[in-house]
């Protein structure tokens, strides 16, 4: 199963074998590639498999470079391998990357513990852990890990800014939290109490977590329904955010419902769980939601959807994921393209630590920047509310 798995990726996202290497990047110096050889990690099975689309849009987009001519006339190849949401099997896999694919970088991996499980590797080696996709906090320590960079914005920056829409709109809220057990879920909930302040104490009610591997979080709905909380923090995957926001609506809960960002899909989430079950959901946004009729005129999503018609068909236009590894492909091309001919690794992260930038599908305002000293370059958000159908913005753009 997992040899076909791999072949068919090999296949989407033009995967070349290992006798390739020749034209693989140098770490320090040497002759410049005629390719450019970038390794990804991607839960393609598992329990987060969702997020496997990702991965597609990334491709896509690299097929987009290479047939107007690459980066600086290099060929982009992406070399995307399945983790399957596991640690054990991403450090493998990373392994597996640098020591025989010989990439010039890790890019976008996924996932919390997966990250956690591979950074000390790559940090040992000097080998560019860029852009990846989990917004812990501990993305941004670039003083002890130089070579791992954030490509979201941090769980705590985010649940600081529903703490902040809570105190503005509800400063007597009972708050109940579902989170998963690892330190994505305990990320968030640190946002949150730090956000509330001394008041975490008395307006958090109940907590109730649950494992990667649980079949469902049914009995933990019941428990934080039975609290008598009037306010919801649901930070789960999209799995279980669906199965959240469904069990809700079986057991007659209504509270306000704050959604993590990472599951705000309408399409991996919102549908699955019934679109009806999810009205007055509230999440954060710093990219454009594809099911904002607003955007339907604007240049950027024409541009989107040109796109996806013409280099990634099978992609879903309503999957706010495949907006995610469409900017963040643009973001990675941004940087080899600052790279100009010097395309070491030490090079590539100083390019990546000297971003000041836009994106077409970030929401109006939103810019990435980053620094030496900031390896965060997703900063800002918008709230917004599912309506039934489509998420609405509302509100300011809030800035950590």
């Amino acid at each position: 199963m997992l040899a076909a798995l791999l072949a068919g990726a090999a296949a989407m996202f033009s995967l070349v074998s290992a006798s390739a290497a020749a034209s693989a990047a140098p770490a320090s110096g040497g002759p410049a590639p005629r390719e450019i050889r970038i390794g990804h990690l991607a839960p393609y099975s598992g329990p987060a498999s969702a997020y496997g689309v990702i991965g597609k849009a990334i491709g896509a987009w690299f097929d987009k470079v290479n047939a107007e001519g690459g980066v600086n006339g290099r060929r982009l190849v992406l070399v995307s391998r399945d983790d399957g949401y596991n640690p054990g099997k991403a450090l493998e896999m990373t392994r597996r990357l640098v020591e025989q694919d010989e990439v010039l970088l890790v890019f976008n991996p996924l996932g919390t513990a997966t990250n956690t499980a591979i950074r000390k590797y790559l940090n040992d080696r000097g080998v560019p852990q860029l852009f990846v996709a989990s917004g812990a906090t501990k993305w941004g320590d670039s003083r002890h890990f130089p070579w791992t960079m954030s490509g979201q914005p941090s769980y705590q920056a985010e649940a600081r800014v529903y703490a902040r829409h809570i105190l503005e709109t509800r400063p007597n809220a009972r708050i109940a939290v579902l989170y998963q057990n690892d330190d994505y879920g305990k990320d968030y909930l640190k946002g949150l109490r730090d956000g509330l302040g001394e008041r975490a104490g008395e307006m958090i009610v109940a907590q109730a977590s649950y494992e990667v591997a649980d079949p469902t979080i049914d009995s933990q709905m019941v428990s934080l329904k039975a609290s008598g909380a009037d306010t919801f923090f649901n930070v789960t995957t999209p799995k279980f955010a669906a199965q959240a926001i469904r069990k809700a609506a079986e057991i007659g809960w209504r509270p306000l419902h704050y959604l993590n960002n990472v599951s705000s899909g309408a399409r991996s989430v919102m549908l699955p769980a019934g679109p009806e079950n999810g009205v007055g959901v509230i999440s954060a946004f710093y990219q454009r939601d594809p099911t904002d009729p607003q955007w339907a005129d604007s240049p950027e999503y024409r541009e989107w959807l040109a796109w996806v018609g013409r280099w990634h068909p099978r992609g879903d236009v309503a999957d706010n994921l495949n907006v995610y590894g469409y900017n963040v492909a643009q973001l990675l091309v941004k940087v080899l393209d600052q790279a100009g001919d010097d395309l070491t690794r030490a090079n590539v992260m100083r390019q990546a630590a000297s971003l000041d930038t836009s994106l077409p599908m970030l929401l109006p305002g939103v810019r990435v920047k980053t620094s030496p000293q900031d390896f965060f370059p997703f900063e800002q958000a918008r709230l917004a509310r599912w309506n039934g159908s489509t998420w609405v913005l509302f509100g300011r753009v809030y800035g950590d």
